[in-house]
């Protein structure tokens, strides 16, 4: 029992630091309706050039920071390919992340770099909590403080930045380009900020993840893409009540932690590592499914039933906690 409830404050953790990740997944293949596949190649570089930066000795805000502007730049490079050669926007991503992996080998210098014995963000926040308050909190409660603050920031920010003029002509790029364009706003601009804003929030999220974990690794990103759009779907299908923007935003977080408590669950039930892409198919699969299945009159029943069974056990252990 312990080792779950250990392992679910760390499902919860890393889940809110790729949530981070996430929302920068959403803002273009939801809000933008562009499919990037930079993802995989901006996550390992944020790491890549955070885990140098603290190697280098630089201090670990500042190495998140370079983190987020290299990201932005790989935004950058795939809008360019895409807006400017008119190469198509997922090969242009693929471009572009294939071309990272070469590139966070050379700012590493190696395929993996360590942080164990290097002051971290979460090393100075665990400092600087310590020295104010005396508490000494464990390093997975100071990852959910801090991821905790972070997601609400980047949630508070991205939901007035897209109510600005510029954001919504960014929504509406992604609602119906031809319009935007009859409107005399330039949507290569559009796309370009968009993809700059999303990769910049998924080089900071690989970032805090490799400074989470201890390192920075060249493949830390493979399957980042994947991770994304699960924590998506999960957050869509489980969240459907979340309608305003900003709900939508918390929605694919919450999505993210789900993901990584099944993760962590399923891990714990015996499942290797190398069965992870397999099981986040499965639930993909199924969370696409539920809405499709749901119109079906056998599956209506069957929830119902449920409902039923549920409702008759639960209130029978009631009544008799009740007389005892």
């Amino acid at each position: 029992m312990e080792g779950i409830l250990l392992a679910t404050q760390g499902a919860i953790a890393q889940g809110i630091l790729w949530g981070v990740m996430v929302l920068g997944v959403y803002i273009t293949f939801r809000v933008l309706d562009f499919p990037d596949m930079t993802v995989d190649g901006s996550f390992a570089l944020g790491g890549a050039v955070c885990a140098t930066m603290i190697t280098k000795g630089m201090n670990p805000f500042l190495a998140v920071l370079v983190a987020i502007l290299t990201g932005v730049l790989a935004g950058y490079v795939t809008g360019f390919l895409h807006t400017v050669f008119q190469i198509p926007g997922i090969l242009a991503g693929i471009l572009t992340q294939i071309s990272l992996y070469s590139i966070n080998l050379r700012i590493m210098g190696r395929s993996n770099l360590p942080l164990l014995k290097m002051d971290t963000v979460f090393d100075m926040v665990q400092h600087a909590v310590y020295n104010l308050t005396g508490l000494e909190l464990a390093s997975v409660h100071v990852a959910l403080l801090i991821g905790t603050i972070m997601a609400i920031l980047v949630i508070c920010l991205l939901y007035w930045f897209f109510g600005t003029e510029i954001g919504c002509a960014i929504r509406a790029t992604g609602n119906n380009e031809y319009m935007v364009r009859a409107l005399g706003q330039n949507t290569n601009v559009t796309k370009v900020m968009a993809l700059m804003l999303s990769n910049g929030l998924i080089g900071m999220s690989g970032a805090m993840v490799a400074m989470y974990q201890g390192f920075g690794d060249v493949s830390m990103g493979t399957g980042a893409i994947v991770i994304g759009l699960a924590s998506i779907v999960i957050g869509e299908v489980l969240f459907k009540s979340f309608k305003s923007f900003f709900g939508k935003f918390m929605s694919v977080v919450f999505g993210a932690i789900i993901y990584r408590i099944i993760v962590a669950y399923v891990l714990q039930l015996g499942l290797t590592a190398s069965d992870l892409k397999l099981l986040t198919a499965i639930v993909v699969a199924i969370a696409l499914a539920v809405p499709v299945l749901a119109k079906y009159t056998f599956f209506k029943k069957l929830s119902r039933t449920l409902h039923y069974v549920f409702a008759r056990l639960f209130g029978k252990v009631k009544r008799q906690e009740g007389e005892q």
